[in-house]
């Protein structure tokens, strides 16, 4: 069954260029044109996926995608944004609310397909770290099956980039992840990325682990590893 993806752009011509790149490559599309709609689309429609410009009529893409990984209906959807906006804080900006990728204008179309099959490919992958459906690390609960992670006072909510990247670490711990080995595991072979992009979410896990950010280790000049 083709993966449905929902193309959140004002500008038409992109919209049709988009709509036939990723038609021809098998994949379902529909577009939409401010961001309410996409909102309210995104839930009713549960796409695969989600390509979201930044300079939205309406609502922009930054709200749009905070708002999305704040609901529990839409919080898994992969999101690809893609913008003109490209500075590197608005990266940051946009991986730190839980964006999986970042793709500037102008964009190759060829890349922006093998782009959109990596993330799909990482977000659908069966969990293969552990044959156990939960994690038990001194008061730290991951639950695989349900993608859940629970402290003493409650859940945790992580995007599903997040929560990759604590059961990778959490099934593993003691061993060193470089971060080419971690971007390679997260968001996949084909992925286009930089090393800030694994420590800015390093950064954002580790806050909101709380005092269990804190077993999350640096290893200077290698990656990270979990302390047990």
């Amino acid at each position: 069954m083709a993966s449905k993806i929902l193309i959140v752009e004002d500008d038409s011509d992109i919209v049709e260029l988009l709509t036939y790149n990723l038609r021809e490559a098998g994949f379902e599309t529909e577009a939409v044109f401010n961001g309410a709609d996409a909102l309210e689309r995104a839930v009713e429609e549960q796409p695969d996926l989600i390509i979201l410009d930044l300079m939205l009529p309406e609502v922009d893409g930054f709200e749009v995608c905070r708002l999305l990984k704040q609901d529990t209906q839409t919080a898994d959807i992969p999101i690809i944004m893609l913008t003109a906006k490209a500075e590197e804080i608005d990266r940051v900006i946009g991986l730190q609310l839980g964006a999986d990728d970042y793709v500037t204008k102008p964009f190759s179309q060829r890349e922006f397909v093998l782009r959109v099959r990596a993330v799909l490919r990482r977000t659908t992958a069966e969990q293969t770290l552990s044959p156990a459906n939960q994690l038990e690390i001194s008061g730290l609960t991951i639950d695989i099956d349900r993608h859940q992670v629970f402290n003493e006072k409650g859940e945790i909510e992580l995007t599903a980039t997040e929560f990759k990247m604590l059961a990778l670490f959490a099934g593993a711990p003691g061993r060193v992840f470089s971060r080419s080995v971690l971007m390679d595991s997260i968001w996949g072979q084909d992925y286009y990325g930089v090393d800030r992009t694994v420590d800015t979410h390093i950064s954002r896990l580790r806050r909101k682990l709380g005092r269990f950010g804190e077993r999350i280790e640096t290893v200077h000049g290698v990656g990270y590893r979990f302390k047990k």
